[in-house]
């Protein structure tokens, strides 16, 4: 774990290493969407906040790593990304793709930054083990299948509960209409293809993916720093810090960490223990350092607890209401046909008892009337409908993997259906236009080109051995 002094270090120094982007932040300056005030209420569920806040905020050093974090970018990301001035967006993207696809070695002038990048994800760190995380990867596909279809719009909508950490999405005007429904495809595709065999290996899709996705996640940054009249430092921070990003990623391991701990063990099963290794290394990644991404079930609790209990609430409509109505009300599936129709409403059911169970718990129901996703009789027809379609396959592979004569075709199975999925999830963009912003003061498309990063579905009809 680094130390409270290097940490605090490597984000002063975020000034001096990319002046064009943080020469203006005064990173000794705590935003107001921190608070270790256990008078102020945080983004933690009510059950959880009476439980353990107090405690959670008790200890300094952790709180102070928390606050760090809140204002750390990606460094290697955002430096090559501050090049956008000098060489515009479209080759920044063609030099980082085909580092990811041939090597940067083979980039013609490829600048430090960028050589920079690159041999950071390269680098495995020791405390990944590989073959724990391709053996995560197997025990994944299945719930990738099975249930991610139906839990994804749930899982996306909960990175909107809040208005400091969702304001860069709002900012964006990306999610209106169907444009949500390419974000929330965009993210199931990204996890769907992490746990294709090979995909997180150094020329495999899922690499360029999170290539592409700290590119997009940097030229946001970018722009919100450098052209937002609504973007506050002092109130928001960093646009998506690091630790923003943990939620998201690690949510697979943080329900692991939390079923362990509840049943009072301290060490992770097998299936959990892979299944979390694999969250740590496609996070890594994505860029989050080990101090994000512990392993083991109390640590894991312990730092989501901390995110959550020092990140203040604050909903408002404008913000948050807009986000999750957008993403809630997009119809998801390719086509109109009854049993695309059927699935559409299905799915959106099931995500709104998922949500309501998964990130509501303890919470005022207020809440869930508030942000437009109150399950009613008819959502709650469909969640139980659905779980009888999900589960006897979510079993049915759990067995056949405990038989070795059959295992392997059961999970080729499961490969070709993740593929056809992400030929449903169509080809990932990831896309944020400046010329879009809400608040955009700049105009014009030389100065403020769109970043569109070809990703995880661009092999969606190839198969994987």
């Amino acid at each position: 774990m680094k130390s409270l002094e290097a940490l605090r270090a490597q984000v002063e120094n975020q000034r001096t290493l990319i002046p064009s982007l943080y020469g203006e932040v005064d990173f000794s300056k705590t935003p107001e969407r921190f608070t270790a005030d256990t008078q102020v209420q945080s983004m933690l569920p009510v059950e959880f906040s009476r439980k353990y806040r107090k405690a959670i905020l008790a200890e300094d050093e952790r709180v102070e790593r928390a606050r760090l974090y809140t204002m750390l970018g990606d460094n290697v990301a955002d430096a090559y990304a501050a090049l956008a001035p000098k060489y515009r967006v479209r080759p920044l993207i063609d030099m980082l793709k085909k580092a990811c696809d041939e090597g940067v070695e083979n980039v013609d002038d490829a600048p430090q930054e960028l050589i920079d990048f690159i041999r950071s994800m390269e680098h495995i760190p020791d405390w990944v083990d590989m073959a724990l995380v391709r053996e995560g990867a197997r025990y994944s596909r299945n719930m990738l299948a099975n249930l991610s279809p139906f839990a994804i719009r749930g899982a996306f909508i909960a990175t909107f509960m809040n208005k400091y950490s969702g304001l860069p999405m709002a900012l964006t005007g990306t999610l209106s209409g169907q444009s949500a429904v390419q974000r929330v495809n965009e993210t199931a595709s990204f996890f769907t293809t992490a746990a294709l065999p090979g995909a997180l290996d150094r020329y495999g899709q899922g690499f360029k993916a999170a290539a592409m996705v700290r590119l997009m996640h940097s030229m946001v940054r970018f722009n919100l720093l450098k052209r937002s009249k609504k973007w506050d430092v002092a109130v928001y921070g960093i646009p998506i810090p690091q630790v923003d990003q943990m939620p998201a990623g690690t949510i697979p391991a943080f329900l692991a960490a939390f079923n362990t701990v509840r049943k009072g063990k301290t060490e992770f099963g097998p299936r959990d223990r892979a299944v979390v290794e694999l969250c740590r290394y496609q996070s890594y990644l994505l860029g989050l350092p080990e101090d994000l991404l512990p392993e083991k079930p109390q640590e894991i609790f312990d730092v989501m607890l901390t995110y959550a209990g020092t990140l203040r609430d604050g909903y408002d409509d404008e913000t948050c209401g807009e986000l999750v109505r957008a993403t809630m009300n997009a119809y998801r599936p390719k086509d109109k046909s009854v049993r695309s129709q059927i699935f559409n409403a299905a799915e959106k059911g099931f995500s709104k008892v998922f949500f309501t169970r998964t990130f509501l718990r303890g919470n005022d129901k207020s809440m869930a009337r508030r942000m437009g996703v109150q399950p009613g009789m008819l959502d709650y027809a469909m969640f139980v409908a659905s779980n009888l379609y999900i589960l006897p396959r979510l079993n049915a592979h759990m067995l056949l993997r405990r038989v070795p004569v059959v295992s392997g075709i059961a999970d080729q199975l499961l490969i070709r259906k993740l593929n056809r999925l992400l030929v449903e999830y169509g080809h990932a963009e990831y896309v944020t236009d400046a010329a879009k912003y809400k608040d955009r003061t700049v105009h014009g498309s030389n100065d403020t080109p769109a970043l569109t990063a070809d990703a995880a579905a661009a092999t969606a009809t190839k198969k994987t051995a």
